[in-house]
């Protein structure tokens, strides 16, 4: 598959911070990439140096296979929608789309067609007269999509779009703009902390954490097969469990500090000390068969699923089913040995 995006070692220092280390990363043409990380990770820096509107310290970076290492935003080709609408607030709708054009002296009546075309792709057509503040947040955030649209660029950047929207926007602001990027067959980067949006609307998922990338892949290869320790505390929703413990004499289960075994899919040298890993919603409620314990703390409905946590807060599970639980109530639960992850407690790599 062509790339559209290649970074080579990038590097990006603000005096002595170093923010991005070392970032290697090919995004191929038609492709929707997510940076995801928690706060202050470096992937809005990522995409800023991407865009040009960050210098970068050291490494290479090409567009279309084209070297934009040091060249100005404005001669990248690409569009970027923040997290703010940024729209002119004197401007209509219709303005607002073709102002970009009209600044590359665009004739007024293909401007016009063109915003005709935009409009009628993001559901604008009859918000064209419209201010910014008669419309609603989603209706701006289409507007902000448009004017980069217009462009027909050779990217798209988007910078954290739906963090200002309420969560049932939000949810339908998501399938909206990865429709958007399959209709326009479009090269897009993604950044969000919300790790759900990730998982949702990508089809390649970089994990970043302090300038660095953790793992890169596809949404589901992160969460079947996560690298190290933070990769799989952070991608899933609830966060996985994190379990103390060493492997049994047999080699094929871990003894847990707070009690109980893990059974395991695979054999591990005895006595060694790991840190198991488990997820919510793979926990099954046992009577008979449970191999270790939970003690309840809260129980939390859904209609759907019901979210159970322990008293000291430091372990959920998820039921897709309801329960008559209670907060004092003691529950075996048991896993499938295939579910179990393990990592070292040292170094949090995955075993």
């Amino acid at each position: 598959m062509t790339a559209q995006i290649e970074l080579d070692r990038i590097d990006k220092h603000y005096g002595s911070f170093h923010a991005l280390k070392n970032i290697s990363l090919t995004i191929p043409k038609g492709s929707f990439v997510a940076l995801v990380g928690p706060s202050g990770c470096g992937k809005s820096t990522l995409l800023r140096s991407i865009a040009g509107l960050e210098t970068i310290s050291s490494g290479r970076m090409s567009i279309a296979g084209k070297e934009m290492t040091g060249v100005p935003p404005r001669h990248r080709d690409i569009a970027m929608v923040f997290q703010s609408y940024a729209l002119y607030p004197h401007m209509t709708v219709e303005e607002n789309l073709t102002y970009s054009l009209r600044l590359h002296s665009v004739g007024k009546a293909e401007a016009r067609q063109k915003a005709a075309e935009v409009a009628a792709t993001t559901g604008l057509t009859q918000l064209l007269g419209r201010y910014p503040r008669q419309l609603s947040g989603g209706q701006r955030q289409r507007v902000a999509m448009g004017r980069a649209i217009i462009r027909n660029p050779k990217a798209f950047l988007f910078d954290e779009p739906l963090s200002n929207l309420d969560a049932s926007l939000r949810v339908q602001m998501r399938k909206e703009i990865r429709a958007l990027h399959d209709r326009l067959g479009a090269t897009s980067v993604y950044v969000t902390h919300d790790q759900i949006e990730a998982m949702t609307m990508a089809d390649w998922v970089v994990v970043m954490r302090d300038g660095i990338i953790e793992q890169q892949g596809r949404p589901l290869d992160l969460y079947d097969r996560p690298v190290n320790r933070f990769v799989a505390g952070f991608i899933g929703s609830p966060a996985m469990n994190f379990l103390a413990g060493k492997i049994a004499e047999s080699g094929d289960a871990v003894l847990l500090d707070a009690g109980g075994t893990l059974p395991l899919a695979r054999r591990l040298e005895p006595g060694r000390a790991v840190i198991a890993g488990v997820r919510p919603e793979h926990l099954v409620v046992s009577k008979d068969a449970a191999t270790f314990h939970l003690d309840v703390g809260t129980v939390e409905s859904t209609g759907s699923a019901t979210y159970l946590t322990s008293q000291d807060g430091s372990f959920q599970l998820v039921q897709s089913e309801r329960t008559d639980l209670a907060a004092v109530d003691r529950v075996g639960l048991r896993i499938d040995p295939a579910h179990v992850h393990l990592f070292d407690p040292t170094t949090g790599i995955a075993l």
